[in-house]
């Protein structure tokens, strides 16, 4: 078989397998991409081989034995998404980004989450809107996290397995229906207070107080939490931390429907 036509006989073999009955959580077909043509090989190869799982793909750090620190960013993709990504690249650090839908809608083509998982970084689900889930009726709760799980999904190719309830707001029915999603609860156990406190070099300090295995608690839609990141990698970086996402944090994806703040 020629090299080009690999990606597209694997392709093939993908649609064409029977799923009369597909579970919620583990057996969903793959969904093509935006903006991507079966006509494009070397884009389709791409697509197939972020489909494995274990995306993102996980780096060897055993965070049993080494200071990590997982950061994390809240109600993105916005404006200034793109400079924290270019920070983040320059330093090669990994991080994740728990994404609104209403705001991945707003990014024509889904520019800015695509080039998320193009650097490397981990998506999770934030809801669509950002409202208390555990005031909704069941099924605005199942909008909120479904939603926005398809439309991540139709733009990126991968399937988020982690969400951060807005507030941190979760009770038996949030956590039943992000079970039935895939997703494990990751909430934090530092927070910057970045929302508030709209200083650079006070969210630097704040972040720097990280222990080994915290998350901590960042926005990206803040233009001084982004000044803040140069300072505060270089806070963390001098005390030997390494900077991890969530997934890699507990070495493996966490379980579905658990909630996590540490390791």
């Amino acid at each position: 078989m020629r090299v080009w036509a690999l990606p597209l006989a694997l392709f093939a073999l993908v649609s064409c397998v029977a799923d009369p009955a597909p579970s919620r959580q583990h057996t969903r077909k793959p969904v093509m991409p935006f903006g991507l043509s079966v006509a494009d090989p070397g884009a389709l190869a791409t697509w197939l081989e972020s489909m494995q799982p274990g995306w993102p793909r996980s780096r060897s750090y055993d965070c049993g034995h080494i200071k990590c620190v997982a950061l994390t960013f809240d109600d993105g993709p916005g404006e200034h998404t793109g400079r924290l990504l270019d920070l983040l690249r320059e330093r090669d650090v990994r991080a994740t980004f728990f994404v609104l839908g209403e705001r991945v809608a707003a990014d024509p083509g889904g520019h800015m989450v695509r080039r998320i998982v193009g650097d490397g970084h981990e998506l999770g689900n934030h809801s669509w809107s950002h409202p208390l889930l555990t005031d909704l009726p069941y099924e605005r709760l199942k909008s909120e996290i479904e939603h926005t799980e398809n439309l991540v999904e139709r733009l990126t190719g991968v399937r988020m397995r982690v969400m951060r309830p807005p507030y941190g707001a979760t009770d038996k029915r949030v956590a039943a229906e992000t079970r039935r999603e895939g997703l494990a609860q990751i909430l934090w156990s530092l927070d910057t207070f970045d929302w508030r406190d709209r200083a650079p070099a006070i969210v630097a300090r704040r972040a720097g107080r990280a222990r080994p295995g915290s998350i901590v608690l960042l926005h990206d839609i803040h233009r001084t939490t982004v000044a803040a990141v140069p300072r505060l990698l270089d806070r963390l970086a001098k005390k030997g931390f390494t900077f991890v996402t969530v997934s890699e944090l507990y070495g493996d994806a966490p379980a579905p429907g658990r909630r996590y703040a540490r390791r």
